[in-house]
This record gives structure tokens, C-alpha cells and sequence, in this order.
């Protein structure tokens, strides 16, 4: 009989393109992954990979296993969840993939929360940027993912995800206390639009972001300083270099130097969501954890 765990490293390598990814994101060892494709090879008499350069492709054989393996793995997983379900037992590891101001401003106090509520159930957290966290959850290798969708740059989500909105964060223009703005209720675009900016790298979300609320009216971002860390946005405006739009998720107490001003033209809000496959929606362990991340949640969305 075809091993199924065997299947997962196979359908794994083929999403992933080499033993060695695979491998990272089952949380197995290459070794693992390499001697449970030879089993499956073993069972069914043919060659499942070929080499190409530093990476593997799937034979023709290979292909036509996973094909069939997707639909199978995903009713064995139902069936797991259903049986788990009956037993009502919230035993076991979620892996959860969470954005960087999600996991400080949701997931630390969860972690809290399920300790008290449900012990036997181990939260593993690991920060990855929402697109990559969908794929993560889509593909397996994680179980739940915390996601934010900047409207309107709409993420995408697979048929087979369940989506549970939390709530909506809103960002705020960071200014120093001597700016010009930072005696103002609001601003709007026009009124920031030639500051000089710190950005999050270009390709992510709030990158994107920022540069469509400028490029709506016609222009585009003046970014001085580019870093990942909104920490870093913050001690930039706290030394007068530069302007930010920070969310007000995980962002904590500012400076005395750095002033909050709200935008209201246009509105700078996020949805903030949950993620997880339908075929686990009946996982005990899975739903304390959502519980524990929608109650945790709920204290600082609207």
C-alpha cells in the first residue's frame, strides 16, 4: 500500500522544486523526505524524480502520483479532522503563518490564551509575508495563517481556504513633533504626498500601498529610506528624517518625538483575517487557536 505520508514529501517536492525545501517546510529532514520518495519508488515500481542542475523534476510517472495524491491527502486530512471532531480532544501542533505587527500585536497574547484554555495545543508561529502565508496554508505546509488585505489591493484566496475576518486596522501618518502636520486632527494624500518617506521594501503589501494612495492623485512617494521594521520607520520620524504610514496593529507607545496623525483622505485601512484549509475546519486543536486569535484580536481591531 502507498505510504501517504510519503505522498505529502512527494507532492511537497514537486510545489517546492528540490528535496531540500520540501523538506523545510514538512519540518522533516532531507534525509526523511529522500528516503520516503525511494519507498514510494519501491511501491510502485518507477522513478519518481529526475535531477535538473542543483534542484529535481518530477517524471512523467512522479506527475501523474501527485495528481492523484492531491485529492487523496486532502479526504485523508478531512477524514482526520472529522474523527478528531468527534473526539472533541484539542491535542496537537498548529503551525501558523503571521504577518510581523500581527504576531506582536495578536499572536504573543494568544500564545497566553491558549496555554490557559487549551494546554495540550502547541502554537507554532513563524512570520511570513501574507502571499507567501496563503501559499503556506494552501500548500500544507502550515495549518493557519493571520493575513492582511489593503483595500483595494485585494489577496488572493483559494477556493479550498475558509476566510474568518477579525476585524480592520488602520494606519496612521508618523511625523515629528516639530512638523508642520503634527498640530493636525487628519491629513490627506495632498498634504504628504512630497514629504520624504520610509517605505518597507518594494514588492510587499504596504509597499504597494503607499505607492497606489499617491499614484491615485496623480504622483508618486518621495521614499528617502527603505526598512522592513516599522520599529525603524518609527526611530526615523523620532530623528525628524523622514514620514511614515504605520499601522496601529503592534505598533505600541510612540516616542514623545513622534506624532500620530490619522489620513482620512483616502482612509488607510486593512482587513485582518484568518486562513486555514476547509478540509481541518472540524480540528479541535485547530479551532482553539482560532478562538484564541479572534479574542486576542478583537481587543485592538474594529
Amino acid at each position: 500500500m502507498i505510504d501517504p505520508v510519503a505522498l505529502r514529501s512527494l507532492v511537497a517536492v514537486e510545489r517546492h522544486g528540490s528535496v531540500g525545501a520540501a523538506a523545510a517546510a514538512l519540518d522533516y529532514t532531507p534525509s526523511a523526505v529522500s528516503q520516503q520518495i525511494k519507498r514510494l519508488e519501491a511501491q510502485t515500481g518507477a522513478a519518481l524524480l529526475e535531477r535538473q542542475g542543483r534542484g529535481v523534476l518530477l517524471t512523467e510517472a512522479g506527475r501523474t502520483l501527485t495528481e492523484s495524491a492531491r485529492d487523496l491527502l486532502a479526504q485523508m486530512e478531512l477524514l482526520e479532522s472529522r474523527v478528531l471532531g468527534a473526539s472533541g480532544e484539542a491535542v496537537g501542533t498548529v503551525r501558523l503563518a503571521t504577518f510581523a505587527t500581527a504576531y506582536r500585536g495578536i499572536v504573543v497574547g494568544a500564545l497566553a490564551r491558549l496555554r490557559e484554555r487549551a494546554p495540550d495545543v502547541v502554537l507554532r508561529p513563524e512570520e511570513i509575508d501574507p502571499w507567501e502565508a496563503v501559499d503556506a496554508v494552501a500548500s500544507g505546509s502550515h495549518d493557519l495563517a493571520l493575513v492582511h488585505n489593503w483595500e483595494p489591493l485585494p489577496l488572493a484566496i483559494p477556493d479550498h481556504l475558509e476566510v474568518r475576518h477579525l476585524g480592520r486596522d488602520r494606519a496612521d501618518v508618523l511625523v515629528h513633533r516639530g512638523h508642520p502636520l503634527a498640530t493636525r486632527t487628519s491629513v490627506s494624500v495632498h498634504d504628504v504626498v512630497d514629504a520624504g518617506w520610509v517605505s518597507v521594501a518594494p514588492g510587499s503589501i504596504c509597499h504597494q500601498w503607499l505607492q497606489k494612495m499617491c499614484s491615485d492623485i496623480g504622483r508618486s512617494p518621495r521614499i528617502v529610506h527603505v526598512a522592513m521594521e516599522f520599529a525603524t520607520h518609527v526611530a526615523l520620524v523620532a530623528q525628524g528624517e523622514a514620514v511614515a504610514l504605520v499601522p496601529r496593529l503592534g505598533r505600541g507607545p510612540l516616542p514623545s518625538d513622534v506624532v500620530a496623525v490619522p489620513i482620512v483622505d483616502p482612509v488607510s485601512e486593512r482587513t485582518v483575517s484568518l486562513v486555514w484549509r476547509r478540509t481541518m475546519s472540524d480540528r479541535p486543536a485547530l479551532l482553539s487557536a482560532v478562538e484564541a486569535l479572534a479574542a486576542e484580536a478583537s481587543r485592538d481591531l474594529s
